[in-house]
């Protein structure tokens, strides 16, 4: 008869969320050491005989002082960076509105809008106005990468910018960028 299987526990580190034996490749190895010396210290037996836990915890105060600064100002202030799971930095999304104009049919055209919801301006009220202004139907839609967008039916895409910033004024002119020929360009 065959052996019966038993579950293999792994442990996980308490720094960068990886396994104890894959910390060395993840992120934040110099960040993890002394979390590992402390609590799994059978994984890594050379940082145990390099030091004992007390180097350990002197290693971590140190790194707790010392920041690296871009300008050389002392002054700086920490970055808040969110970490998930794996040691994966979620990126900050940048404010922006981007139109672009998109052909079908020939002669029919659909202004698309994004980017209006990071400024908080609710989708729904937005393309409510911009149907009225324009004259024109406008709708929120799902885009291509599971963002709600405005599309306005027509090439308005010119007299959209001076219509967002009067309505808005919390929407800069710098923020507002044009797609051309699969460029980003300014509107300004």
């Amino acid at each position: 008869m065959a052996e019966k299987l038993v579950p293999v526990k792994v442990q996980y580190c308490g720094i960068c969320g990886l396994p104890v034996e894959y910390c060395e490749f993840g992120p934040d190895f110099e960040k993890c050491k002394p979390w590992l010396i402390q609590n799994a210290p059978d994984a890594y037996p050379d940082l145990v005989s390099k030091g004992d836990g007390k180097g350990a915890d002197e290693v971590a105060e140190q790194l707790k002082r010392v920041s690296i600064s871009s300008g050389g100002s002392s002054t700086s202030q920490p970055e808040e960076v969110k970490r998930l799971p794996g040691g994966k930095v979620k990126k900050k999304e940048r404010q922006e509105v981007i139109i672009e104009k998109v052909i079908r049919n020939k002669r029919k055209c659909i202004t698309t809008v994004r980017g209006l919801e990071r400024f908080g301006i609710k989708l729904a009220d937005a393309s409510k106005k911009l149907g009225k202004k324009f004259a024109t139907g406008a709708s929120v839609v799902k885009g291509p990468t599971e963002k709600e967008q405005i599309d306005v039916q027509g090439d308005i895409s010119y007299d959209i910018v001076e219509f967002i910033t009067d309505i808005w004024p919390d929407v800069p002119e710098s923020a507002i960028f044009f797609i051309e020929d699969g460029r980003k360009v300014p509107a300004s």
